[in-house]
């Protein structure tokens, strides 16, 4: 069974973007295995960090972290991000996990790979309404100037409604549904 690894941009317990998420795992997951990355203890990117991540840091302790995350990426068959938009543009968290999958794994020499390399992706994003458009467009440039392989077509964003900021509901139109569906199977299609 392929194996889709899913990064939500948020770190908020009741994240709009993990439910999303969860949304989309009920639709794959009898085609697919659904994980989620867990990238909280992952350092900000620092080239200090990056070369004694060959070796050792400075408390003798090797950066599991950043290999684990890697390891991820690279065992996954396909990656989907859910993302919320700060300030029309995508959060900080995602620009540190990213900086540290665009380096290569052998820091001694450049033309090493990368995790990310290659790697078929996709983003959809819930947010205000802007539907993520901004964030979506910006991380897409990101993704393909690392290297990455991006699904931008169909690229769902969702609008909350009121009762999202206000309440805390989540709940998609039935236009939404069918949106992300298609871009669930298209996905599908695209890892094949």
């Amino acid at each position: 069974m392929k194996h889709i690894l899913f990064i939500v941009g948020s770190f908020r317990k009741e994240s709009f973007n993990r439910k999303l998420a969860k949304v989309v795992e009920e639709m794959l997951k009898d085609r697919y295995h659904i994980t989620y990355l867990d990238f909280k203890d992952l350092p900000y990117m620092n080239q200090d960090l990056e070369i004694n991540s060959q070796r050792t840091t400075d408390n003798g302790q090797q950066l599991i972290s950043v290999e684990r995350v890697r390891q991820e990426i690279i065992n996954a068959n396909g990656i989907w991000v859910f993302t919320p938009e700060y300030n029309r543009s995508y959060p900080g968290l995602l620009k540190n996990l990213f900086d540290w999958l665009s380096r290569p794994m052998d820091v001694s020499n450049f033309a090493n790979p990368t995790a990310a390399q290659g790697k078929k992706i996709t983003v959809s994003g819930a947010g205000g309404k802007n539907k993520t458009a901004s964030c979506r467009e910006k991380l897409n440039e990101l993704l393909k100037y690392i290297k990455m392989n991006v699904m931008t077509e169909p690229q769902v964003g969702i609008e909350l409604g009121m009762e999202a900021w206000v309440k805390g509901e989540f709940h998609l139109t039935e236009e939404q549904l069918s949106q992300i569906k298609e871009q669930a199977d298209k996905f599908a299609e695209f890892i094949l």
